[in-house]
C-alpha cells in the first residue's frame, strides 16, 4: 500500500515509473537531505504506477537510487538530478538478463531476399513495461550474440557486455538488432558505388534498414524511436556501411559506432567525403582499429578529416586505438564495451514523450 501523501512543496519533481504490486512501496536514498544512504525516504504512490518526490530548487545536484520496500536496491547506477531539472527513472531490481528475440524469414523488399533478425531485450524489459529503450541496430548479426551462429565460432557477446555494463551503472540500458548478413552478397549490401559483384547495394540496404527494418522493430518492441536514442554499429565492411547510412540519415541515426574500417571501397572514400562538408554533421561517430593487419592509417585519416569539420575527442567522436587488435571478432569483443559506453552514457536516454 501507498504511504501517505506528504505536504505539497515547490521543487523539482522525481518521477519514479514502476509497478510495485499489491502491499510493496518504493523508496529514494540519496546523498543530501532529506535523503541519506542508510534509510529510505518514502516517495507517494500515485495512479498509473509513477511514484513522486518533489526535491527542493534549492538544493543544488542530487545523486539518488530507489529501493523496493527499502530493501532491494535498483539495477544500475546511482541517478544524477539537478535542480530545476526533472528526472524520470525506470528502475528494475532482478539481476536476471536480456533475452533473445529471433525472427526468421524477414523479408526485404527492397533488396528481395530474406533474413534472420535477432534482436536482444534489455534485463528489465519484462520487468518493467512501463519502460522504452533505446535501439542499436548491429551489421551481421549472426556474429553479434552467439558464438554458436558466428561465423568464427566467437561472437561479441553484445548483450552480456551490455548486461553487465548497465549493472555498474555505465550505460543505459538499450535494445539490440542484429540483423543477418547475406553471405556472398554482403559485399553488394555493405559497399556503395557502382553496382557489381563487389559492390554497390550500399543504398537499397539502408533503405531496408530504414524503411522496412527500424518501423517493425518500433511497432513490436517499447523502443524510443527518434534519431537521439537510434545508433548503428558494424565492424569492417559493417562499419563501413555504418558510417556511410549515418552520413545519410542523419534524422534517423544520431549515433554511429565503425570498428576496423577502411572508409573507402568501390570507388567510394568516405574519408574525402567528410573533407567536403561544408557542416559538421550532428552525428556522433565512434571509430577504431587495431594495429596488427588492420586499417589504422584509413582510421586516423578519418579521425583527422572529423577534427577538421570541428568535432572533438571524447564529444562528438571518440578515436581509439587498439594495441596489438586484430581483424577479428574476438578483437571486438574485447574492446565493444568502448563504443557502447559513449554511444549510451548511463543516464542519456530520452525520457519517453
Amino acid at each position: 500500500m501507498a504511504p501517505r501523501s506528504r505536504p505539497a512543496v515547490e521543487g523539482t519533481p522525481i518521477r519514479v515509473h514502476y509497478d510495485a504490486g499489491w502491499g510493496n512501496h518504493l523508496t529514494l536514498r540519496g546523498n543530501k537531505p532529506p535523503f541519506d544512504w542508510s534509510t529510505g525516504v518514502p516517495a507517494i504512490g500515485a495512479e498509473g504506477n509513477v511514484w513522486t518526490f518533489v526535491w527542493p530548487r534549492s538544493s543544488g545536484v542530487l545523486q539518488l537510487k530507489p529501493l523496493l520496500n527499502d530493501r532491494g536496491w535498483s539495477i544500475g547506477g546511482n541517478y544524477r538530478l539537478e535542480a530545476g531539472a526533472p528526472v524520470d527513472i525506470y528502475p528494475f531490481f532482478s539481476p536476471v538478463g536480456g533475452t533473445l528475440h529471433k525472427v526468421h524469414d524477414f523479408h526485404s523488399p527492397q533488396l528481395d531476399n530474406s533474413r534472420t533478425l535477432i534482436i536482444s531485450l534489455p534485463p528489465s524489459y519484462a520487468e518493467n513495461p512501463l519502460k522504452r529503450y533505446p535501439v542499436l541496430y548491429m551489421h551481421d548479426g549472426q556474429n553479434v550474440f552467439e558464438d554458436a551462429t558466428s561465423f568464427t565460432g566467437v561472437s561479441w557477446g553484445v548483450d552480456r557486455t551490455r548486461d553487465s555494463l548497465v549493472v555498474q551503472g555505465l550505460m543505459d540500458e538499450i535494445i539490440v538488432v542484429g540483423i543477418s548478413n547475406m553471405g556472398t552478397r554482403r559485399g553488394y549490401e555493405y559497399t556503395a558505388g557502382p553496382a557489381s559483384e563487389r559492390g554497390g547495394g550500399a543504398d537499397s540496404y539502408g533503405r531496408f534498414l530504414v524503411e522496412t527494418v527500424k518501423p517493425w522493430v518500433d511497432r513490436q518492441y517499447r523502443t524510443l524511436p527518434g534519431r537521439e536514442d537510434t545508433a548503428l554499429m558494424g565492424s569492417s565492411l559493417g562499419g563501413l556501411i555504418s558510417f556511410y547510412l549515418g552520413t545519410r540519415y542523419p534524422h534517423v541515426f544520431s549515433k554511429v559506432a565503425c570498428l576496423s574500417s577502411a572508409f573507402g571501397w568501390n570507388g567510394v572514400d568516405l574519408v574525402s567525403e567528410v573533407e567536403r562538408w561544408r557542416e559538421p554533421l550532428a552525428v556522433k561517430f565512434y571509430i577504431d582499429a587495431g594495429t596488427h593487419r588492420d586499417p589504422r592509417i584509413p582510421t586516423l585519416r578519418m579521425k583527422e578529416a572529423l577534427e577538421a569539420q570541428g568535432y572533438v575527442q571524447g564529444e562528438g567522436m571518440y578515436h581509439y586505438e587498439d594495441k596489438g587488435g586484430r581483424h577479428t571478432e574476438a578483437s571486438w569483443a574485447a574492446r565493444v564495451h568502448r563504443p557502447l559506453r559513449y554511444l549510451f552514457p548511463w543516464q542519456s536516454a530520452s525520457s519517453p514523450r
